[in-house]
């Protein structure tokens, strides 16, 4: 097929930086420098425009429909808005302020009415499904195939079928959505930037490791407090000062302000916002002709069926209960040793599970933490990434960045000096940034515009720290730092030829399996060897250490499971349900109908669940961690059934089946062409040691 048949006119002669084409090496990059946020919204306006302007060209178009006229004419219109929101999505997440949130509270709305003006256009529709439908495109590449298969599904689960009046409903829901999802970001953020933690005395830092004492000290000096030091109320910070301070009633408190977000009696409580996002769901899902959310959700993800998430659950679930009981006993008898006189509660289970830990495994988190300095762990990930994929990576110093604190790096093939892209890195927690770990495209690899190079970014909200002392972080973090690093490789790696099934846009329960694979190479000890070295005399971990941390692999991982598993449940419970909920009432309901263990709280309660409430994109999916980690586990047997993590054969073989192709077929097919086989949950249960239980 013709692919050239269509180029984007894009003819405008604005002084609006947001509006020019990224120039420079590497096929242009951002030029951070000159934006400003008063440019967005004149820029949005005017890329809005230009996009539907193309959109009916191409829906207009008097030609008889073909894959170059139609479906690659798609794949090159919007270039303008892609670049705009690349740049509005790293403020919304990482420079947000008052300013910035006005105009994302007036243009998400906006940005959500041209994706149902293309997906609810008549002319458009009858273009793409006339070409899905012809004799014609079964001669198409496999690829070119997939690509049709895609757009003609997405429009009609967007509702391209549906009558007028209907289309104008979705639509009408949808836009109201996009302004939900903003104000609950926006409350949540706030809730996270305008509470913390003091520190009011010396004898408040007791049991903090030192690292992370001077770090509440630098935040109460950044925040102008009078007080010694503050923890801030992200993540990063209060799952650290639960774990080891030795003030039973400041973690309370700690525990407190975190599990309360979105919650308290103010202007940022989410509940109401959340409660219309779930009723305007129901009514979306109704219309689009299936029962609930849920179902609409997952019509288009692997598990396809909301049942089926739900066995897998309850599979893994009865043996995490049974392991938080037995490492609750054990954190109990230490209390009553001591003579504590309390129950196990939510903000005692990290410290107790800490004292648990040092006693049956002689493994002290503070003592890893010694060891696993952010930036030789970040030269891990490179060298892992060229062992395993053979990819090296070289600092760029020119590069422009949207702030001091991120860097930019060049990925290349070690072996030819290839260029594949870049990889910005955003570390650290600030105010203004959203808190958790996370990576973004800024740009997808593609090739039928030249050859377009991936910019993807990982981003994460670690403590800083004093200026010139190395940053430590915890074994959770540095597990984290992996994760998110391996969905950066996903997108990086890509190599297909159409933007839209690019990198990381495969289904959502299967997009986390990279990722959750990468976190094994951080234990091996070809990685801690060489770059878990102690921050004082850069010494390696000894090999009784190391030893200890592989006995003590599956320590908490009842916790961990029970935590994740129960906010799953709620998540696709809330979607399964049509009526108007209390979230209150449904939250304790849920969590009672599943016997959640008293002594946990979900990993996300209902006012601060920003996966499923920030936008569409995990709502009926936060199993999708479950899920994936099926696929992981089993992904994993691979190499230890070859010759072990560093297997070259396995290797190549994920490169080449699984890292390379995007969405270019079927994900289910894409996992056995690199496993053999479809994947078996046994595989999960015997990586968490865990009995070996059947979904029905």
């Amino acid at each position: 097929m013709d692919n050239s048949s269509f180029t984007p006119t894009i003819n405008n002669n604005s002084d609006n930086p947001l509006l020019k084409e990224w120039k420079g090496p590497y096929g242009g990059i951002p030029n951070f420098a000159d934006y400003k946020v008063s440019d967005f919204k004149p820029a949005i306006e005017f890329a809005i425009q230009e996009k539907w302007n193309e959109i009916n060209a191409i829906a207009n178009n008097s030609e008889q429909p073909t894959f170059g006229n139609t479906i690659v004419a798609l794949e090159l219109s919007g270039l303008t808005i892609e670049r705009i929101q690349a740049v509005y999505g790293i403020y919304r997440s990482n420079l947000s302020t008052p300013e910035f949130s006005a105009v994302d509270t007036e243009m998400s709305p906006k940005l959500a009415e041209i994706e149902d003006r293309m997906y609810q256009n008549k002319e458009l529709f009858a273009r793409i499904e006339t070409i899905y439908k012809s004799e014609e495109s079964k001669e198409l590449s496999s690829e070119q195939q997939r690509l049709i298969w895609l757009y003609y599904t997405n429009f009609v689960r967007e509702g391209a079928e549906l009558n007028e009046d209907d289309k104008k409903e979705v639509a009408k829901i949808n836009q109201e959505l996009a302004g939900l999802f903003t104000s609950f970001s926006q409350k949540l953020l706030a809730e996270e930037n305008d509470q913390f933690l003091e520190l009011k005395s010396e004898e408040d830092f007791s049991g903090l490791p030192e690292e992370f004492k001077n770090a509440a000290i630098a935040e109460a000096k950044e925040r102008n407090l009078t007080v010694l030091g503050c923890i801030g109320n992200t993540r990063s910070s209060i799952e650290p000062f639960l774990t080891f301070s030795n003030n039973r009633s400041l973690r309370e408190k700690a525990f407190d302000i975190f599990v309360k977000r979105g919650d308290n009696d103010n202007k940022n409580n989410t509940n109401e916002v959340l409660v219309a996002i779930l009723q305007l769901r129901a009514q979306k899902a109704k219309i689009l002709g299936f029962n609930n959310f849920a179902e609409w959700s997952l019509s288009n993800k692997m598990a396809k069926d909301p049942q089926k998430t739900l066995d897998l659950m309850e599979s893994v679930w009865n043996p995490a209960i049974e392991k938080v009981k037995n490492d609750v006993f054990a954190m109990q008898e230490i209390v009553d040793k001591e003579n504590g006189g309390f129950k196990i509660e939510p903000w005692d289970y990290r410290f107790y599970a800490e004292k648990v830990r040092k006693a049956k495994y002689d493994l002290d988190q503070n003592e890893i933490k010694q060891y696993l300095q952010l930036e030789n762990l970040r030269e891990g990930m490179f060298w892992t990434a060229g062992e395993l994929f053979d990819l090296g990576f070289k600092q760029l110093l020119d590069v422009p960045v949207y702030h001091a604190d991120v860097r930019v790096w060049e990925v290349n093939n070690k072996n030819t000096g290839e260029v594949i892209g870049l990889w910005y890195f955003d570390p650290f927690a600030r105010v203004g940034k959203r808190s958790g770990a996370w990576m973004n495209s800024h740009r997808d690899q593609q090739k039928i515009a030249g050859n377009v190079l991936p910019i993807v970014s990982n981003n994460c909200n670690f403590i800083k720290g004093n200026s010139g002392e190395p940053v430590l972080i915890s074994w959770d973090d540095a597990t984290t730092l992996f994760h998110e690093f391996g969905h950066a490789l996903h997108g990086l790696c890509s190599n297909v030829t159409y933007p839209s099934l690019s990198g990381t846009s495969v289904a959502r329960d299967y997009v986390e399996f990279p990722s959750q694979l990468l976190e094994h190479w951080l234990a091996t000890p070809e990685v801690l060897n060489r770059f878990a070295l102690h921050y004082k005399t850069n010494e390696p971990l000894s090999q009784s250490l190391v030893d200890r941390i592989g006995k003590a692999a599956n320590f908490n991982e009842g916790f961990a499971t029970v935590e994740t598993i129960s906010s799953s449940f709620v998540d696709m419970k809330l979607h399964l349900t049509t009526e108007t909920v209390d979230p209150h009432q449904f939250e304790k309901g849920v969590l009672a109908e599943i016997n959640m263990p008293s002594e946990i709280v979900m990993r996300h309660r209902i006012p601060q669940f920003a996966h499923i409430f920030s936008s569409d994109g995990y709502a009926a999916g936060y199993y999708s961690y479950l899920w994936a980690d099926v696929i992981n586990a089993d992904a994993y047997e691979a190499f230890l059934e070859g010759k072990g993590t560093f297997d070259k054969e396995v290797s190549k073989r994920l490169y080449d089946t699984v890292l390379s192709v995007g969405n270019k077929i079927d994900n289910e097919k894409m996992y056995e062409n690199f496993r053999g086989h479809a994947p078996e949950s046994d595989a999960l249960m015997r990586a968490r040691n865990f009995p070996v239980v059947k979904c029905s």
